[in-house]
């Protein structure tokens, strides 16, 4: 499984020191490989699917935290 192994080397990708370039790619990438596998999820139903899901899930939120920044009141 080439998906798998792709999710696997973005999860364990450092995030720090990112361009706000390189955190637009990798937030699709993420989202590329998050709808990939729920295309497989919803065939299989792989517990081990949904657990990758879920973490790529956590790592895509957190760049894009970053990319929006903090709101200025």
């Amino acid at each position: 499984m080439e998906l798998i192994r792709r999710a696997r080397e973005f999860e364990s990708m450092k995030m720090s020191n990112m361009s706000t370039s390189d955190r637009v790619a990798a937030s699709r990438e993420a989202k590329s490989l998050i709808l990939a596998l729920n295309e497989i999820y919803k065939k299989t139903k792989d517990a081990k699917l949904m657990d990758i899901m879920k973490l790529l899930t956590a790592k895509k939120r957190k760049i894009e935290k970053r990319l929006k920044g903090t709101p200025v009141v």
